[in-house]
């Protein structure tokens, strides 16, 4: 791998240059967020072509959308695997080809099972990606921005949803309509698919050039190369603590022999638990509703099917931009308030939704639709969601899920947490156009409901980690503060 000898003889890099690399080495491992994005929301645009052309169910068609996820939830539970045996850089290059395969097969599918595997072998690329991703930037960049540089696959996200509806909007503007043809005689629909292979086609072609994990390599006993990596995108003053950590952290995997997420009261390590409710969490707020089914919702409210791609598309914006806010606060302000304020934003936000949504009206034809003032009133609160999840909730939990599990333990437990995710994510997907159909003020005040215990959950169980390198910060969690005899705690 071209990048990962050592920086050559000469004078020492400078810090600008060891954090423009280990930027552009983030970046890099941050496509596989975009691929997650991409993917994700690119079915938005065909939901409703898709129900038409295979004559689906709402049952059905949310199972259809929701399908990928299913892929997601297997690929996250085996990536922490893979990864572990045969590195980070080969496990990114299996999410890619999986995803590139799928493009394809989604976009030729000749009956709605046919769609829905190719969506599941896709959902596998996607699962692998989004749990190597954050595990190798959070073992390769420094304390000092590592949280920064995590959030970055969270701004990968955002940033293939914005592509992925831009991609929709004008596929389906060129075509006329998504249910109709375009290039070849092919529905602009199927197009919205095979448009899903050129992300996959470079996240490949970066992760070829990327260097194998620090860490990784330290595990496997190759130290020198580990610190002739690390020499390159870590301040020299810091790279023997950062080799020595790594060594240390190995030593203590060797005395406990085989790392197991196994153990304490109710199966799991306590940590993995952790873990897996800010995944839930993240979820159960129904973020990827707006993202999944916005199309068809701000069509309920009265927009046709053009303008609702655009709103969709402007959304997706407001995410990037509200996530590049959260990039540059996350180092300064930290994990944790900006996780509670994002809660409580939510919360307000979704509870106006759900108002707004007891003013539907539903006409002859089962048809629903929101009147004035309150169709603007959910279209703002919708957007406002968006903007408080983007900020907080969208970004940190990956930052979190990098930095808070033992290495011995990070790749596996961050692919259950992340496994964890696609399953709650499937969870809201596909329960979404029953829910709607039965009542959409339920529906969204569900999601409020769940936004308020996230901020009771961040509150009793998440201490702050800003600051911290990746040992210290994980300590927090796997080991209760010690109380003095005056009561102190050593850490709070």
């Amino acid at each position: 791998m071209s990048q990962s000898s050592s920086p050559g003889t000469g004078a020492a890099p400078t810090s600008k240059q060891l954090t423009a690399r280990v930027i552009g080495i983030s970046v890099s491992a941050a496509v596989g967020g975009f691929l997650f994005g991409f993917d994700s929301s690119v079915v938005n645009g065909a939901v409703d072509a898709m129900q038409d052309h295979f004559a689906l169910s709402e049952a059905l068609i949310g199972f259809a959308v929701a399908s990928a996820l299913l892929g997601c939830a297997l690929g996250a539970y085996l990536a922490g695997r893979i990864a572990d045996s045969r590195g980070r850089i080969f496990t990114m290059l299996l999410g890619a080809g999986l995803f590139f395969i799928s493009s394809f097969g989604a976009g030729f599918a000749f009956s709605p099972w046919d769609l829905v595997i190719w969506r599941i072998v896709g959902g596998l690329g996607i699962g692998i990606a989004s749990v190597v991703a954050p595990a190798y930037i959070a073992e390769i960049a420094p304390s000092a921005i590592r949280g920064r540089l995590a959030s970055l696959q969270q701004l990968a996200i955002t940033l293939g949803i914005f592509a992925a509806l831009l991609s929709d909007s004008v596929l389906a503007g060129a075509a006329g309509g998504a249910s109709n043809p375009l290039w070849f005689g092919v529905e602009a629909w199927r197009w919205m698919f095979i448009a899903c292979a050129l992300p996959a086609v470079v996240y490949g072609v970066l992760a070829m050039r990327l260097p194998e994990s620090p860490r990784f390599l330290v595990r496997k006993g190759k130290s020198d190369e580990a610190r002739r990596i690390f020499a390159t995108v870590w301040p020299q003053e810091e790279v023997d603590r950062a080799v020595k950590l790594a060594e240390q952290a190995v030593k203590d995997d060797e005395q406990q022999k085989k790392a197991t997420l196994w153990g304490g009261r109710f199966g799991l390590l306590p940590i993995v638990w952790i873990g897996i409710i800010l995944s839930i969490f993240q979820q159960f707020v129904g973020i990827n509703v707006i993202f999944y089914y916005s199309t068809t919702l701000w069509k309920a409210v009265g927009f046709q099917e053009s303008d609702s791609l655009l709103i969709s598309v402007i959304t997706s914006v407001t995410n990037v931009a509200v996530t590049v806010v959260a990039i540059l606060l996350v180092d300064r302000i930290g994990r944790r308030p900006i996780l509670l304020a994002g809660s409580i934003g939510m919360t307000v936000s979704l509870g106006a939704m759900a108002i707004a949504f007891t003013q539907s009206v539903t006409d002859s034809a089962g048809e629903v639709s929101l009147p004035q003032p309150w169709g603007t009133i959910a279209l703002v609160a919708a957007n406002v969601f968006v903007v408080a999840f983007g900020a907080s909730w969208g970004p940190l939990v990956w930052v979190l899920l990098g930095e808070i599990f033992p290495n011995r333990l990070r790749a596996k437990a961050l692919g259950v947490a992340a496994m964890a995710q696609w399953i709650a994510n499937f969870l809201i997907t596909v329960s979404f156009p029953a829910l709607a159909a039965f009542s959409l003020p339920v529906t969204y005040g569900m999601y409020a409901l769940f936004a308020l215990l996230s901020f009771v959950f961040v509150l009793a169980k998440i201490p702050e980690t800003n600051g911290l390198t990746l040992e210290e910060a994980e300590t927090l969690f796997v080991k209760k503060p010690k109380k003095s005899k005056a009561g102190a705690q050593t850490r709070s």
